[in-house]
């Protein structure tokens, strides 16, 4: 007799409901989230021969468990579980409720879940390293954020004086500069001698910068706001520098992985840039190495949100934004439709003619992104780089002059 279970997880207790086939409730048990616990509640589900568990998260300590002891995982989003809830009552949540939801879209639903198919070790720490990336870009873009309004209210020359306000070259000024008044005596040939022991690579000299930095707008500040705003401006220094060089170890990291890695010039070949490491690395992360994972490229097209979900009502017929999906993937797809429209002549001609037919930029971009996804499933499924000579659509459009 074939068992199925749901795990409802949570930080302190894991929550477990046993189902048979007929849809009985087995047993209901609950387990501690530190390790004696985790073994406890997969020791249980061998015991009572659980061939499968719904769970609503793709990984952690208990889902490595129960792959480990040989058990079939299935990944629920929870969207699903909030959808499934009304099958069995009318209103209401708690923990064991829904591990028992999950245990019955284990038994109905198996045909509409996907077994948890893990990466090789080499793509789950890529992907680890680039997703860490991005949560500490999106972190330097808040401070940086805050810093350049802080130097606004007071000093707004700082902020104008090097493109990019949380550069290495800007901190380390603003870090010897913090307020107006420590550049009082700031004059070419002191900056000359900041920018050497600093290794400024800009091409800027000294006086152009001086001058844009005379240039800016004056605000007139009292004293002991100035004195308040100075602290201010270095404390969000000291955060932001470590967050600088850490996105710069972890990019350097991400790079010599992706060189590394068997799938790494099947991605990389997509970009002309040696920058675009990052988002190369994002697309192999996220799409993974498993294969069977994506069937047919309309499976990988989906999980990126590259296409709509259609809505049909009568006689009415829609098709709306997909919001279900990897938000990361949809991301990285992303920046590879819009860098290849200005170099690629079949991307152009994709990205063109869907702005014509009236779409805005974001929806041509998703047109072009699902065109892209198209090729990298064929690529990724032959393990094969891009060619753009081989490519067909791309030399159908060049032979015409296109």
């Amino acid at each position: 007799m074939e068992r199925c279970a749901g795990v409802d997880w949570a930080k302190d207790e894991h929550v477990v409901c046993v189902v048979d086939e007929q849809g009985v409730v087995v047993e209901r048990s609950r387990h501690a989230s530190d390790g004696h616990g985790v073994q406890g509640l997969v020791e249980g589900l061998v015991a009572l021969a659980v061939s499968q568990v719904a769970i609503e998260r793709p990984d952690g300590p208990v889902v490595a468990a129960l792959l480990e002891a040989g058990i079939v995982v299935l990944p629920v989003h929870p969207n699903q579980i909030k959808a499934a809830r009304p099958r069995f009552r009318s209103a209401g949540k708690s923990d064991a409720f829904d591990a028992y939801v999950l245990a019955e879209l284990a038994r109905t639903d198996r045909r509409r879940l996907t077994p948890l198919m893990p990466d090789s070790d080499a793509t789950r720490a890529l992907r680890a390293a680039t997703r860490a990336r991005d949560d500490l870009v999106a972190l330097r873009v808040r401070l940086a954020n805050q810093l350049r309004d802080q130097l606004e209210r007071f000093w707004p020359g700082a902020a104008e004086i090097f493109s990019e306000v949380d550069s290495p070259i800007a901190l380390s000024f603003l870090e010897r500069y913090p307020a107006p008044e420590d550049a009082a005596r700031l004059d070419a040939q002191r900056l000359r001698a900041f920018l050497a022991r600093n290794h400024y690579c800009g091409r800027r000299a000294p006086e152009e910068l001086l001058d844009r930095l005379r240039r800016a707008a004056q605000v007139a500040v009292a004293a002991l706001e100035c004195e308040t705003r100075r602290g201010i401006v270095l404390g969000l220094v000291r955060a932001l520098r470590p967050v600088v060089e850490e996105i710069a170890r972890l990019t350097a990291q991400i790079g010599q992985a992706l060189a590394e890695h068997p799938d790494g010039a099947i991605f990389r070949s997509l970009f002309r840039d040696p920058k675009s490491a990052v988002t190369a690395a994002q697309l192999l992360a996220e799409i993974g190495d498993v294969r069977a994972r994506y069937p047919t490229k309309e499976a990988l097209m989906a999980d990126a949100g590259m296409c709509p979900v259609a809505v049909e009502s009568g006689r009415s017929r829609t098709a709306v934004f997909r919001w279900a999906c990897d938000k990361r993937l949809r991301d990285a797809v992303g920046v590879l439709a819009d860098a290849s429209r200005h170099h690629n002549a079949w991307a152009a001609d994709l990205y063109t003619r869907a702005r014509a037919r009236g779409k805005d930029h974001p929806h041509a971009i998703r047109i072009l992104g699902r065109a892209w996804l198209g090729v990298i499933w064929r690529l990724w499924q032959d393990r094969t780089t891009y060619d753009p000579a081989r490519h067909r659509a791309l030399q159908a459009l060049v032979g015409v002059g296109g």
